[in-house]
C-alpha cells in the first residue's frame, strides 16, 4: 500500500512539474530600461514624520489626545488579563505578550491596572499611562 501511495504521489508531482513548463520569458531590454529609469533613494536623510509635517503633527503624538479613559477602563475591566487595554494605550508588543503569558500577572497586575485606570477615569487624565513601556503601568 505504501508503494502504491508513493507511486501516485510521484505521478502527480511529475504531471504538475511538466505542466509548470516554461511560461516565463525574461526580456533583457525591458529590464535594462527599468534599471536605467530607476532613481537612488537615500534613507539617511528622510524625516520619519515628513508626511505629517504639513498637517502640524510632526512635533507631537497625534493619537495621544484621542485616548478615552472610559474605553481604557472598560477594556481593562473585561480583557485586562490579556493586556488589551495596554495595546489600546500604545504599550510595546513585548509587554502585551507578557500580559498574555502571565494572564495579567496572575490577575494581580491587571487588577491594579484596573484600579489605576479607574482613578484616571475619575480624574479624566490617563496621560501617564499612554505609551508606557513598563510591565507595571503604575
Amino acid at each position: 500500500m505504501r508503494k502504491l501511495m508513493t507511486f501516485i504521489i510521484m505521478l502527480f508531482v511529475g504531471v504538475f512539474a511538466t505542466q509548470a513548463g516554461t511560461s516565463y520569458h525574461l526580456d533583457n531590454a525591458t529590464i535594462d530600461d527599468l534599471f536605467a529609469r530607476a532613481e537612488v533613494v537615500e534613507f539617511n536623510h528622510v524625516e520619519p514624520l515628513a508626511p505629517l509635517a504639513d498637517m502640524g503633527y510632526a512635533g507631537q503624538t497625534y493619537f495621544e489626545e484621542n485616548k478615552d479613559p472610559l474605553v481604557a477602563f472598560l477594556l481593562s475591566w473585561f480583557l485586562g488579563y490579556l493586556g488589551i487595554h495596554r495595546a489600546y494605550l500604545g504599550t510595546s508588543t513585548g509587554t502585551i505578550v507578557g500580559y498574555i503569558l502571565t494572564l495579567g500577572g496572575c490577575g494581580i497586575v491587571a487588577t491594579i491596572d484596573w484600579i489605576m485606570l479607574l482613578i484616571g477615569l475619575i480624574n479624566d487624565d490617563i496621560s501617564q499611562y499612554i505609551d508606557n513601556p513598563k510591565f507595571f503601568m503604575w
